[in-house]
């Protein structure tokens, strides 16, 4: 397998968040009993940094150095070098943390120069949440079956918003969102607007989860939600620029990074074996042992998603194929490492109960691994991804 080195700056990067994630473990299973627990953290510097994270320095973002850099998390491969980082140290305080990722990474595809100065003028001022919402009920994340709706604005009304999304990451606390809706029928009839919330007409209601607690995964309601005219994504762009492709391209460049986030949980339970028992017999050895290569192997494959989207964000087969592995990967990690403590492991040990709970979860972030098969099937179907050799054409970087 071709294998990405990384240089001297992400080497760097990756230390440093890796000291940051000491405060996440810390503080990560008094959060999972009470998600709001994250806004009396606001100044931890994984936090700060997270809050701002993706972006560009051209909109005045300063972030923290490290090492004499400035790491921006525009790029995938960053982002999938914190992401395994902090989840390692606790997903929850990953995924509650403030901060523009997923709606973000839309904004810079798709938002002209005003919206862009309006978006992340917001986030630059204080920590504030984000949502990305897609899913409907009963239609997952089909873009076709969308029927989230905007009535286009006539004469002196304005255009309106309403339907439902579901199982939206901190929806229930955010102050801004990307909500996708059509506008007429057909493919080239969706498109992104931006909501702020509170706004009369949108409800967001957390739901309750067995993993992930964190994140606040919500639902959504709208009815008659006001949208301006300067609030409609893509506005500069062709129709067939703002919606599905749109999503697509977001898709493919956060995917590395949730991906990632598997690849630390499966991590954190090899350490946590490692770390809480001092005696292992040869066979749990051996069974350590294999379970470190795995994760060796799902990093590699990660770090050459991340690098193929950064050169070209349509690549996002490789991605697909690492979102699979490593969603496995933290579930069958998980499972394993409660086999070391005895049958009472899940009871007596709430770190690994936890992980098990939030590994569960990855499975459908971001699409389940059966969409994620799909999609990693049409690249090699239709050339875009070869056959014999799928790693060929990842670039190396650093």
């Amino acid at each position: 397998m071709t294998t990405i080195r990384l240089d001297d700056r992400l080497l760097a990067l990756r230390g440093q968040v890796r000291e940051w994630g000491a405060d996440f473990r810390t503080l990560g299973l008094a959060l999972d009993r009470d998600p709001e627990l994250i806004r009396e953290h606001f100044d931890l510097p994984a936090v700060r940094y997270l809050s701002t994270m993706g972006i560009p320095p051209e909109y005045g973002n300063v972030p923290i150095p490290i090492a004499g850099n400035r790491f921006y998390g525009t790029l995938a491969l960053e982002r999938a070098i914190i992401m395994e980082e902090l989840s390692c140290a606790d997903v929850g305080m990953l995924v509650a943390s403030p901060g523009p990722l997923l709606a973000g990474v839309l904004i810079d595809l798709l938002a002209d120069e005003q919206q862009k100065d309006w978006f992340y003028g917001r986030m630059l001022e204080s920590p504030l949440w984000t949502f990305f919402a897609l899913t409907e009920p009963d239609r997952g994340s089909d873009a076709g079956a969308l029927s989230t709706t905007v009535v286009p604005a006539t004469g002196d009304k304005p255009a309106l918003l309403s339907g439902a999304k579901r199982y939206v990451g901190n929806a229930a606390r955010a102050q801004l969102g990307v909500v996708f809706a059509r506008t007429s029928p057909g493919p080239l009839g969706i498109n992104a607007v931006l909501v702020e919330s509170p706004s009369p007409g949108f409800h967001a209601e957390a739901l309750e989860t067995i993993g992930l607690r964190g994140a606040r995964i919500s639902a959504i309601t709208m009815q008659d939600v006001e949208i301006a005219p300067e609030r409609f994504l893509g506005r500069h762009l062709s129709p067939s620029r703002r919606g599905m492709w749109a999503f697509v391209q977001t898709f493919n460049l956060l995917r590395p990074g949730v991906a990632a986030i598997a690849l630390g949980i499966a991590r954190a339970a090899h350490e946590y074996v490692i770390t809480h028992r001092s005696a292992l017999r040869r066979d749990e050895r051996d069974r350590l042992d294999l379970l470190a290569r795995r994760i060796d192997g799902a990093r590699r494959l990660v770090h050459l998603a991340a690098a193929a989207v950064d050169a070209r964000t349509g690549d996002g087969y490789l991605a697909s194929a690492a979102k699979v592995r490593a969603a496995e990967l933290a579930h069958d990690a998980t499972q394993q490492a409660c086999t070391f403590f005895g049958a009472g492991a899940r009871l007596e040990h709430p770190v690994l109960d936890k992980l098990v709970r939030d590994a569960r979860g990855m499975e459908f972030i971001e699409g389940t691994g059966n969409m994620q098969k799909l999609n990693l099937f049409q690249g090699l179907f239709t050339g875009k991804l070869d056959r014999d050799d799928p790693f060929r054409t990842a670039p190396l970087a650093g």
